[in-house]
């Protein structure tokens, strides 16, 4: 006698439907704010991260350098890292965006975004395009899944070939080297992953690393969106 069960799926058509036009304003609203925006870099790292964390100075420092190199800034816009980021672009008198995402609790955009260049979402996955559309490059620093899942996307797509190679960079190797060691262990040596993948993205710990992976990778100096 057979005991298989009849669930029941509540149809949501006409809310789907408006979900469509939300997303395609989120995208509207992006394109519009960044399209004259220039060659920048993302920066992400944990919202935990304190002001009197050697990470947090570290990440003014790098934003800093960046900036220098003539390269804005793009990071989540909320506290943490993201803050960080966007008060070394501040200090240094170069574009800092927020991408500010909605959520339940914790998330707040921080004080050193340009006016203009403070944009709200309120989905994970159109966000994510902005991060890339725009980066010349990567810079990951410590932080938990939300940053481990912008890593993780820019590799696949750059992996797949859906985008431009461009610069990823892991800062913090006592961070970073238990991943590094899982993905060799793991993913590698079971033949998930290819050799050449794990070229895909390098691992420093200094400002002075940082600024040598991105100019030695950049050294035509030929900017354009990603897609």
């Amino acid at each position: 006698m057979s005991t298989k069960k009849t669930l029941t799926w509540h149809q949501t058509k006409t809310q789907d439907n408006w979900m469509i036009f939300k997303v395609i304003s989120e995208f509207v609203e992006a394109f519009d704010a960044l399209e004259s925006i220039g060659p920048c870099i993302s920066i992400f790292g944990s919202a935990q991260t304190k002001p009197n964390h050697p990470d947090y100075q570290l990440t003014v420092d790098i934003s800093k350098a960046i900036v220098n190199l003539g390269f804005g800034i793009i990071s989540g816009g909320g506290p943490g890292i993201m803050e960080a980021a966007n008060k070394g672009a501040h200090q240094a008198n170069g574009t800092s965006v927020g991408l500010h995402i909605e959520l339940p609790s914790e998330q707040f955009s921080n004080s050193y975004i340009d006016k203009n260049r403070l944009i709200a979402f309120k989905y994970f996955f159109t966000r994510k395009v902005m991060f890339v559309k725009y980066a010349q490059g990567f810079v990951v620093m410590p932080g938990g899944f939300g940053t481990l899942d912008e890593f993780f996307e820019a590799i696949t797509l750059i992996q797949t070939q859906k985008i431009n190679p461009f610069p990823i960079v892991l800062v913090g190797s006592g961070y970073w080297n238990g991943l590094l060691d899982w993905l060799n262990d793991s993913l590698l040596k079971t033949g998930k992953i290819k050799p050449h993948d794990t070229a895909l993205f390098s691992v420093v710990d200094t400002t002075k690393e940082v600024v040598d992976k991105i100019t030695a990778f950049h050294k035509k100096g030929i900017y354009k969106p990603n897609f």
